[in-house]
C-alpha cells in the first residue's frame, strides 16, 4: 500500500527582497507577545488550491490538469497585512495581493472544476488570494497584536513574478511543515 502524500497547489515566493521584508513585519507581530506560530519565510507561497491527501499515482493528472491551466507570466504586487476571520478575532495572519488579484482568481477559476473533474470535493473556503504568514494560537496580548497590524495594513512588501504553478507536497514535522515540489507548470 502507497503512502498518502498532503499536497497543495501554489505559486512560491522566490524574492529575497520581498522575503526580507515579510521576516521583518513577522518579527514586529511576534514583538507584540501575541502567541503566534509564525510560518518559516521558505514556506510563504500563494495557495492555489489545498489538496489534502493523495495517492502518489494522482500526482501525474494533477499535473496534467495544471497544465491546462491558461495564463501568462505577471506581476504580483505583496501588500498589506490583516487577519482572518476578523481582526478583532484574528486565528490566520496573512499579507495581501492587490496587483495580479485578478489573474490569481481567474487561475483559481481555471483550476478548480479541473480538480473537481479529478474527484475532489469543492474548496469549501472558496479562493481568497493572499500570503499566511503566522497563526494565532490564543488571544495572548491580542490588543498589542490588533496594532501592530493595523499598522502595518499598507505596508508594501514588494512584486514577485508569479511564472511557475507548482504542485507541492507538505510532511508536518513537530518542527513545522516542511514543503517540497512534485511538479511544476512554467509560462
Amino acid at each position: 500500500m502507497s503512502s498518502m502524500i498532503r499536497s497543495f497547489i501554489a505559486f512560491d515566493i522566490d524574492s529575497e527582497s520581498v522575503i526580507k521584508r515579510l521576516t521583518e513585519v513577522q518579527n514586529t507581530l511576534a514583538n507584540t507577545g501575541a502567541n503566534l506560530k509564525i510560518v518559516q519565510p521558505q514556506n510563504i507561497h500563494v495557495t492555489m488550491r489545498f489538496l489534502g491527501n493523495i495517492s502518489p499515482n494522482m500526482i501525474d493528472s494533477i499535473y496534467e490538469e495544471m497544465e491546462q491551466v491558461s495564463f501568462a507570466p505577471f506581476e504580483t504586487e505583496l501588500r498589506g497585512v490583516g487577519a482572518f476571520p476578523t481582526l478583532r478575532y484574528p486565528r490566520v495572519l496573512w499579507v495581501g495581493i492587490k496587483k495580479g488579484a485578478e489573474e490569481l482568481a481567474d487561475i483559481s477559476a481555471q483550476l478548480e472544476p479541473r480538480i473537481r473533474g479529478l474527484g475532489f470535493k469543492p474548496d469549501s473556503k472558496g479562493f481568497s488570494p493572499h500570503l499566511t504568514i503566522a497563526r494565532v494560537r490564543s488571544g495572548r496580548n491580542k490588543a498589542e497584536l490588533i496594532r501592530a497590524v493595523t499598522e502595518s495594513e499598507d505596508y508594501q512588501f514588494g512584486v514577485i513574478k508569479a511564472n511557475c504553478l507548482r504542485l507541492k507536497k507538505s510532511v508536518l514535522t513537530p518542527k513545522g511543515p516542511i514543503y517540497s515540489t512534485l511538479r511544476e507548470v512554467h509560462r
